[in-house]
C-alpha cells in the first residue's frame, strides 16, 4: 500500500481553490498568489505543482468539466423518465442545480473569454467534447436534441450572468421561458 505524497494531496486543494478564484476574478484578474492564498500555501509551491498560470487555469477548467460530467452521469442514472428527452431533461435539471453556486458557471464564462490562449481554448474544447459525448451516449438522443441541450445550457449561462430574470420586458421573458436556473 502506497501513501500519497504531499504534492498529490495538495493538487485537489489547489485545483478547488483555483476554480473558486478564477471564477471570481477571471483569468486576467486572478494571480497565482490569489490561488495560493486561498489554498493556504505559498505561490512557489503552486508553481511547483502547476508550472504556469495557464496550466493552473487549465487544471481548474478540467476539474470544472469533471464535476459537470459526474453530475450529468449521476442524473442520467437516476432519471425517472428513461426516454432520450427524459434523460436530457434530468441532466439539465441536475446541471442547473450544480451551477447554482455560480463558480462552475463563471469559470466556463471566463474560459470562453480567453479561449484565444491556446492551452485554455484546447481545454475548453476538450471539456465541451466530453459533455457532448456524455449527453449523446447516456441519453441516446438525436444529434439535434443534444445540440439543443447544450444550447439551452449556454442560454442558461447568459440568463444568469446578465440577470435577465430580473428584467421585466417581453424580450427577457422570451429568452428565459422554460429555462431552469436556480438562484
Amino acid at each position: 500500500m502506497s501513501s500519497l505524497s504531499t504534492a498529490e494531496l495538495r493538487i485537489p486543494v489547489v485545483t478547488a481553490s483555483a476554480v473558486r478564484e478564477f471564477a471570481r476574478g477571471g483569468y486576467h484578474g486572478t494571480t497565482v498568489a490569489d490561488v495560493a492564498r486561498a489554498a493556504h500555501i505559498s505561490p512557489a509551491y503552486v508553481f511547483k505543482l502547476f508550472p504556469g498560470k495557464e496550466r493552473l487555469f487549465v487544471a481548474a477548467l478540467a476539474d470544472c468539466f469533471q464535476q459537470i460530467a459526474d453530475t450529468l452521469a449521476a442524473s442520467a442514472d437516476t432519471a425517472s423518465d428513461t426516454s432520450p428527452d427524459g434523460i436530457l431533461d434530468a441532466m439539465g435539471g441536475a446541471y442547473a442545480q450544480l451551477i447554482s453556486d455560480r463558480s462552475l458557471l463563471m469559470l466556463q464564462v471566463h474560459a470562453q473569454s480567453v479561449a484565444d490562449i491556446p492551452e485554455v481554448g484546447q481545454a475548453l474544447r476538450t471539456g465541451m467534447a466530453s459533455i457532448v459525448r456524455l449527453a449523446k451516449t447516456r441519453s441516446g438522443a438525436s444529434d439535434a436534441a443534444v445540440q439543443r441541450f447544450i444550447a439551452y445550457g449556454q442560454l442558461c449561462h447568459l440568463i444568469v450572468t446578465a440577470g435577465i430574470d430580473d428584467v421585466p420586458d417581453e424580450w427577457a421573458s422570451i429568452l428565459s421561458a422554460g429555462i431552469r436556473h436556480p438562484l
